[in-house]
């Protein structure tokens, strides 16, 4: 009972769409109609400024750290307290790419997916948060900065796996394998625009300078 709140929680705050919700704040009715069409940060930068997508990026990642502080107050667990942190955290992470309040169709799940892994395996997390910065610093694209810090953090749980750099339940690494499967699946439209060269580069300008958002 205890393990199927705990992820029905996680899946509800996941749909939580904060990037429709702050960019009406900003003005902007209706952020899927605008630039990318995503529900996410880069489009939320682009469309209604840097504020906003900042705003949205926090929410986003709350979002996933939130689920697995939620699983963590649960006062049992059949799964074990470990794997129901993981479990609730990825659902967040399903709520937010395919969100019930927005008929399943929403963002790309990399800022909630942050917020869970920061809050499980922060080790990991950090270190693709540097390739993350590193990419994107050098190439100027979040969707290739996205989708390498999802292969380095996979690799990253895997080689501290393996030589038992700290204790990682094989589930973990399942589990990271299968969102790095997720985060490429996600951003399959934005690889086949790098791959053709048409992938615009990030701007810290929003779109009211003329740059349209390609990634969220």
């Amino acid at each position: 009972m205890y393990d199927a709140l705990a992820v029905i929680c996680g899946y509800l705050l996941g749909s939580i769409p904060f990037a429709l919700m702050i960019a009406r704040l900003f003005g902007i009715k209706d952020i899927r109609s605008v630039g990318s069409g995503n529900i996410g940060a880069t489009n939320a930068w682009r469309a209604a400024g840097p504020a906003a997508g900042i705003l949205v990026s926090v929410g986003d990642i709350g979002k996933g750290v939130l689920a697995v502080l939620i699983a963590s107050l649960m006062p049992d667990s059949a799964l074990g307290m470990a794997n129901l942190k993981l479990i609730a955290g990825i659902a967040a992470v399903i709520g937010h790419v395919f969100p019930i309040f927005l008929l399943f169709r929403g963002g790309k799940g990399v800022n909630t997916a942050l917020g869970v892994m920061i809050t499980i395996l922060p080790i990991e997390t950090l270190i693709a948060l540097a390739g993350f910065i590193l990419v994107v610093a050098a190439s100027r694209y979040i969707s290739l900065g996205s989708v390498m810090a999802a292969i380095i953090f996979f690799a990253a749980v895997l080689v501290s796996y393996l030589f038992e750099l700290h204790r990682i339940p094989i589930f973990y690494l399942l589990i990271s394998g299968l969102l790095m499967l997720l985060i490429l699946i996600t951003h399959r439209s934005n690889i086949g625009r790098l791959l053709s060269g048409k992938e615009n580069k990030f701007s810290a300008h929003s779109q009211k300078s003329g740059e349209e958002a390609n990634h969220a």
